[in-house]
């Protein structure tokens, strides 16, 4: 019996943030250049795993980007301890 995604098309991840961050990966779908410019000849199995990648890299920046938040406002709370002295 065939999953029944298997019957619609897997469209596009873009969300039209079209920017490219320093590792080469789009800022708004996570996606590599040739995993933008092939998409429409990938195969419905090769799509899946892109998005599984681009999971995987948005969460990276965003655990990234949470690590740098708590260490900015750990100096901060650093930095105020210390006028308190």
């Amino acid at each position: 019996m065939k999953n029944q995604l298997e019957f619609f098309e897997i469209p596009s991840p873009c969300i039209g943030v079209c920017e490219v961050n320093n590792k080469g990966f789009c800022k708004g779908c996570f996606r590599s250049r040739p995993e933008r410019l092939h998409w429409l000849e990938l195969s419905a199995e090769q799509k899946r795993e892109v998005i599984r990648a681009c999971q995987s890299r948005r969460a990276r920046v965003m655990r990234a980007r949470q690590e740098t938040l708590q260490k900015q406002q750990g100096g901060q709370e650093q930095i105020g301890q210390a006028d308190l002295f």
